[in-house]
């Protein structure tokens, strides 16, 4: 089955949201949309356009050591570094730069750094970046994590968000469903009105794309 997309444009209409409506399956729950952020993940004028819009969500009084990055979004990661650079935000770092950098994940949704990778969430400013924020299981996980390593979580962003708020922290974001797409809805399976009604699975999703049945 080939799923159609269709684009979203905010009010720049410089960075398409790119969706489909149907029936899909995360490992976490069922959605009634697939929101394909791979152009955004991987293409750098649309990575630069989001860390720019994303960037500007974050006050020059922020410090930010470290962006963690989720859901392979290490080049929107890179691209706000830059940015933060260029723009003179505050950080602790002896070198004056901010680290970009991912977890590993282990079992479940838990997440480890390793012993050359730990040094750069000890004691830094860290600033959460996700994909997509929906049922917000995973950016949770990261910022506990952060915490267990004794690092300082500043804040949350991503590209599309169904929630305002998570682990305490506002999440910023380039798209939300309240704005843009607000059917979007996200169930845990035994509760889909999909699956009730039912209509077949289109697809399983996940951060690295989608697999049709």
């Amino acid at each position: 089955m080939a799923i159609k997309l269709v684009e979203i444009r905010n009010q720049s209409g410089n960075l398409p949201l790119r969706v489909a409506k149907g029936h899909f399956a995360t490992s976490h729950s069922h959605i009634n949309y697939y929101v394909d952020l791979t152009m955004t993940k991987h293409r750098l004028s649309e990575a630069r356009q989001a860390a720019q819009t994303l960037c500007g969500a974050y006050s020059a009084s922020t410090i930010i050591d470290t962006i963690l990055c989720l859901d392979g979004t290490e080049v929107i990661g890179a691209c706000m570094a830059s940015e933060l650079t260029r723009a003179g935000f505050t950080n602790m770092n002896a070198h004056r730069t901010i680290y970009v950098m991912t977890p590993e994940h282990v079992s479940g949704s838990q997440l480890i750094f390793r012993e050359n990778i730990a040094p750069m969430i000890v004691g830094k400013h860290v600033l959460v970046l996700a994909a997509s924020v929906t049922t917000g299981y995973t950016v949770q996980a990261a910022v506990e994590a952060i915490r267990y390593y004794m690092g300082i979580p500043v804040g949350i962003c991503c590209i599309f968000s169904c929630v305002d708020e998570c682990e305490g922290f506002p999440v910023k974001s380039v798209y939300s469903k309240a704005l843009h797409l607000n059917d979007y809805d996200s169930r845990p399976s035994q509760a889909c009105p999909l699956c009730q009604a039912g209509i077949r699975l289109d697809a399983m999703v996940n951060s690295h794309g989608i697999s049709s049945f």
